[in-house]
């Protein structure tokens, strides 16, 4: 398998806009939204299907409800198309309620260990897709929406882990089956990409990195739990496939307060996208949304394909990480204030990754707006200074205090 080589689109999921309240008129005011402000991809969630009014039904009957949508998702994705914007669409195909017509029709085509009854989390059941007639039923369904529909994506959840089998080797053999699931609906659908959706990190391993183009690392959309998820992840993920989001504020999981420039400079470090009702929002964040998705626009090609840089900061109220271009001629860092730090100043700002020989011109930028610092003189550098990669690396820049929860973006060409 092999992953796009076309940029990676901007992307807008509206689960945390609307969850599973579905609505033509409302989804046609995001999607206005959506295209007045650039973005590239617009991505319908869970509650599209059968009985999905809310977690506890439907998964496993992947036909459009003609309760919530008695026309169609036809209408809808044409208007999205309409606006330039690419369509996803939300599956959860490993899984199964009790109350869906799936599971009356085949209980035994859910996984439980021997002897023991039915174990149910999240109000889901496992379906065991090592049986062949199980394995069919999803992929047909599935493709049979994709056949029908103008979809570009699906975002593929998988809510719950596996522990259901009573065997290691079956667990093996069910990541087998959502391989070769991946692999067949990518034969029958070319242009199809997948996103690895994990709710908790539960369907992100180096296997399946092979069969999809996006992975979803978390639920939990927080910008600062954000830091720390994206910084390990991206050990072994790619920035280009690392799926990241400004999110609402306060936090749907965490109830935090953020700046949006924090939220947006979290997000820009990865295949950037959006989580929020942005037809409700201010026209000054409207704005703002804007400039950063220009931004994204002008810095993706550097950020998916340069070399992700995570220095060892000193300061550990702080993280310091960036991209560096593969030839060493530009380079895009971040300063995050995560907390309070608890020296007199922070640690001076030495980067990492580029060419010592080479005078590079830094300064800050402020795609989303300037960071809120403490009240005292900011250093000049920020505004702009030309140094070579030696000094910068060795001796570096001192850093601006920064309030808690706030980042700095810095450029260098």
């Amino acid at each position: 398998m092999t992953h796009p080589k076309t940029p990676r689109p901007l992307t807008l999921n509206v689960w945390e806009a609307i969850e599973f309240d579905h609505n033509e008129q409302s989804l046609r005011n995001i999607t206005d939204a959506a295209a007045e402000i650039g973005v590239e991809r617009l991505v319908l969630d869970d509650g599209w299907f059968h009985l999905r009014r809310n977690d506890r039904a439907g998964l496993g009957d992947w036909v459009v409800d003609p309760a919530v949508w008695p026309n169609g998702l036809a209408p809808i994705f044409s208007y999205i198309k309409g606006k330039g914007m690419q369509v996803g669409l939300w599956f959860e195909g490993e899984m199964v309620n009790p109350d869906s017509d799936l599971y009356r029709a085949h209980p035994e085509w859910v996984l439980h260990t021997p002897h023991h009854p039915e174990n149910l989390w999240r109000h889901e059941l496992v379906l065991d897709l090592t049986i062949p007639e199980a394995f069919n039923h999803v992929c047909e369904q599935v493709s049979a929406i994709l056949n029908e529909l103008p979809i570009d994506y699906i975002k593929w959840d998988h809510n719950r882990t596996v522990i259901d089998t009573g065997v290691k080797a079956k667990v093996r053999a069910q990541t087998q089956a959502i391989y070769r699931l991946f692999a067949e609906l990518k034969k029958r659908h070319p242009h199809l990409e997948i996103e690895s959706c994990a709710s908790g990190g539960g369907r992100i391993d180096l296997g399946v990195i092979d069969y999809v183009d996006r992975f979803w690392v978390s639920d939990n959309n927080d910008a600062l739990e954000r830091q720390t998820m994206q910084r390990w992840t991206s050990l072994v993920i790619p920035p280009e496939l690392l799926g990241s989001h400004i999110g609402p504020t306060p936090s749907h999981q965490t109830g935090r307060q953020l700046p949006l420039s924090f939220r947006a400079i979290t997000a820009l470090f990865g295949h950037a996208g959006i989580e929020w009702d942005i037809s409700k929002i201010s026209s000054e964040e409207r704005a703002t949304l804007t400039s950063w998705i220009s931004y994204y626009k002008k810095v993706r090609e550097l950020i998916h394909s340069g070399k992700t840089v995570r220095v060892d900061y000193s300061d550990a109220a702080g993280y310091f990480h960036g991209v560096v271009a593969q030839d060493k001629s530009e380079a895009l860092f971040a300063y995050v204030q995560l907390r309070p730090t608890q020296s007199v100043h922070p640690a001076q700002l030495t980067f990492a990754g580029l060419d010592p020989k080479r005078m590079y011109s830094v300064s800050a930028v402020y795609p989303a707006g300037k960071p809120t610092t403490m009240l005292i003189a900011l250093p000049p550098w920020l505004t702009g200074v030309k140094l070579s990669g030696d000094v910068l690396m060795k001796a570096g820049l001192p850093a601006p205090i920064l309030a808690p929860e706030n980042a700095l973006l810095i450029e260098l060409r």
